[in-house]
């Protein structure tokens, strides 16, 4: 912002200097202000827009620095001419246009660079989110794999765990075949010893 400002002042103080070493017609005064003017919307063009292609940018610049003698060339003239009319110097009317232009190119040249090191910046955060964006992409897929792996351990002891049920079941219901016959047993064994005492008391007797 402060080179553009800077620009714009120095741009400013050429297209007066232009307009006063004129004469007092628009016509005049137009064709002396064109110069400064033009050398202004040529910066902002270059400065704004970006570069694709090396010969282009190459013919960009070079009517770029053309279009800026021209306007020196011209202003100088008539800053010289302007400041000399109001009393300066001779050696002070020729110094003070090399002011004017000095600053000119000082901000002209700045704001190109500035206007470079920013689109520099923004190709460089783009990068970074465009890889993350691929990154995660094939990071969704795996995620879910995970997640469907306890369902699968949860399906086979579900499985298991049926299987478990049964054989518990059989352990259990195999002693009550073993103790159902043994009760009828001794009774069996009692019933044939009663009759054994009844007969064997006669003889004894």
């Amino acid at each position: 912002m402060l080179a553009r400002l800077t620009l714009v002042l120095g741009v400013a103080a050429s297209i007066a200097a232009n307009v006063l070493h004129a004469r007092n017609n628009l016509v005049s005064q137009g064709i002396a202000a064109w110069p400064p003017l033009a050398l202004l919307l040529t910066v902002e063009l270059v400065s704004r827009v970006p570069v694709h292609r090396r010969g282009l940018a190459a013919c960009r610049i070079t009517a770029t620095a053309a279009i800026a003698g021209i306007a020196a060339w011209v202003s100088y003239w008539h800053m010289a001419g302007v400041t000399a009319r109001y009393g300066e110097s001779p050696v002070s009317a020729h110094l003070m246009p090399l002011c004017v232009d000095g600053l000119v190119v000082v901000a002209s040249i700045s704001l190109v660079e500035l206007a470079g090191r920013i689109r520099a910046l923004d190709t460089a955060e783009s990068l970074p989110e465009t890889g993350r964006a691929r990154a995660s992409a094939p990071a969704a897929p795996s995620g879910a794999g995970t997640r469907t792996a306890p369902a699968k351990k949860t399906t086979r002891a579900r499985r298991t765990a049926p299987g478990r049920a049964p054989a518990a079941a059989r352990t259990t219901r195999e002693p009550k075949p073993a103790t159902a016959p043994a009760a009828p047993v001794p009774s069996d064994t009692a019933a044939d010893d009663r009759p054994a005492e009844h007969h064997l008391a006669p003889a004894t007797a």
